[in-house]
């Protein structure tokens, strides 16, 4: 009987095997199921489906030695680079770091080469070349007149009409100023005054528009000689805390201070002395900024003055040609929409009317005097009591409230009126001679009741007089008007800075003469 040489049989069979395994390897047909993968604690791991030969193309295919298991037979696979991820065997944590770097550079290079290249610029039209190559006067002569046929506007996704006195205007007077309009700003002017946005608190407004102003590309232009309108960037707060002498109450040096800039750049620019400052504009959000302007007379009367204290009983506000400027309280000016929207349906709004606040002007000592701790649905307060905030803060009486009485402070202006915008609350304005802010466009009797100084002792049964239905179609416009307010990092379409751009816009175009020949 023949011995059998056991050793050399198990040699010869795993020459077999492998030889077998390598063999499969390089002569992959068109179509392979991909086999289970046998990690070494007996576990496997399913690498993919059935690949066609065209999927199979996009791999590189690398051979790789036979795994051996300790609890199953031997098996090899063709191992798919850069798609299957195979559980490894712990590594060193510099070798994990490694991994996830070029992992993520991967994933970089993949986006790079999956993103779809930028759309093609739309060449301009024929009508915009035209428009293009005018004078800047012949061109606001030309959008003066186009704004005397427009066409009725039906529906547009991005306005909502009854938020607008004309929403067909708006829209048409918007493209116009989309198309033609362009700003050259004067780079005149000493630091931190000029050139240096006021970005917090209630007089931010004024610095959120320098900043983005100047940042802007699509209406700046570094050639005076195609602007249709020139910026005067300078801060009323700035100009404030520079120079203002504390309890002088003298305001007059800042006056002067303005009025030899204006001086400087008439003598040394062609501009101001064409038109004597009418197509010259300033945005100022202090209340002191229409006091700063009264030492220059064509200052004070022919430029465009965007104000928050618009105040037209003094004379120096004009309607029609100056902007009511929005007054926003900005807290953080790294996240300037922080505090908006968040507000209660009219269901969880138990409080008819809410006010707190310091007690300065004529109107604040009134509203106290009728309705301080007079009536439950009528929370009017002074400062907020400590007693009141610690069950419900400043901005949960907002949020809470159908009404928040908006009443003028020092001047006519408040940032209550955008604050109560945000929380979704119908603001209620007590301030005579106040022109509203945007009310060249927005028409403010669909998102906020305005009641005179000498109504406040009427004022719960003005507001127990508007209908439920009529409130919650109020409430509803109050939340669509909200994008019309937001001061954006990067401007999008309607919002504030452009708006008020459009305002003034709209005022240069307002002293545009029209021959009817």
């Amino acid at each position: 009987m023949k011995i059998i040489n056991w050793k050399k049989l198990f040699f010869l069979l795993a020459i077999m095997t492998a030889a077998g395994m390598v063999l499969q390897t390089y002569t992959l047909p068109p179509k392979t199921m991909a086999s289970f993968y046998t990690s070494l604690n007996g576990s496997t791991v399913h690498l993919s489906e059935t690949l066609s030969l065209e999927r199979s193309e996009q791999f590189h295919l690398v051979p790789t030695a036979p795994v051996v298991s300790l609890n199953s037979s031997v098996q090899s696979v063709p191992v798919a680079e850069g798609r299957a991820r195979i559980s490894p065997l712990p590594r060193s944590s510099s070798s994990r770091r490694r991994r996830r770097r070029d992992a993520k550079i991967d994933r970089s290079n993949e986006q790079k080469a999956v993103s779809p290249p930028p759309p093609p610029r739309t060449p301009p039209t024929r009508l915009q070349r035209y428009i293009w190559s005018l004078p800047p006067d012949e061109a606001l002569l030309y959008a003066k007149r186009e704004m005397q046929n427009v066409s009725t506007v039906t529906e547009d996704p991005e306005l909502y009409a009854p938020l607008f006195r004309n929403v067909s205007v708006f829209k048409r007077s918007y493209e116009l100023m989309e198309t033609i309009l362009k700003v050259y700003i004067y780079p005149d002017g000493g630091r931190p005054i000029f050139h240096v946005p006021h970005l917090r608190g209630i007089y931010a407004s004024e610095g959120w528009f320098m900043k983005l102003m100047e940042e802007n590309r699509q209406f700046v232009s570094k050639d005076p000689k195609k602007a249709h309108l020139f910026y005067l960037p300078y801060s009323a707060r700035q100009l404030e805390m520079a120079l203002y002498v504390p309890n002088s109450h003298n305001m007059r040096p800042l006056s002067i201070f303005l009025r030899d800039y204006v001086n400087k750049i008439a003598a040394k620019y062609p501009f101001w002395n064409r038109t004597h400052g009418s197509d010259h504009f300033l945005v100022a959000c202090h209340d002191w900024g229409p006091y700063t302007v009264n030492e220059h007379q064509e200052l004070s009367r022919n430029t465009i003055k965007a104000l928050c204290n618009a105040d037209l009983s003094e004379g120096i506000f004009v309607a029609g040609k100056d902007v009511s400027l929005p007054e926003t309280t900005i807290k953080n000016p790294r996240r300037p929409l922080r505090n908006v929207g968040g507000g209660r349906r009219v269901s969880q709004r138990p409080i008819l009317a809410f006010f707190a606040g310091n007690m300065h002007g004529r109107v604040r000592p009134t509203l106290l005097k009728y309705w301080s701790d007079k009536d439950e649905d009528m929370r009017i307060y002074g400062p907020l009591p400590g007693r009141v905030s610690k069950k419900m803060t400043y901005i949960g009486h907002m949020k809470s409230s159908r009404f928040c009485i908006c009443p003028m402070g020092y001047e006519v202006n408040s940032p209550r009126i955008v604050e109560a915008i945000y929380f979704e609350c119908v603001p209620v304005i007590i301030a005579d001679n106040f022109a509203l802010p945007l009310n060249d466009v927005l028409d403010w009797t669909a998102f906020s009741v305005v009641v005179a100084e000498k109504d406040i002792p009427k004022l719960k049964e003005i507001l127990l007089a508007i209908p439920l239905r009529r409130y919650l179609v109020m409430q509803t416009n109050v939340k669509m008007v909200q994008k019309h307010f937001l001061w954006n990092p990067k401007p999008i379409k309607y919002d504030l800075f452009h708006m008020v751009l459009h305002s003034i816009w709209s005022g240069r175009l307002n002293q545009i003469q029209v021959s009817e020949s």
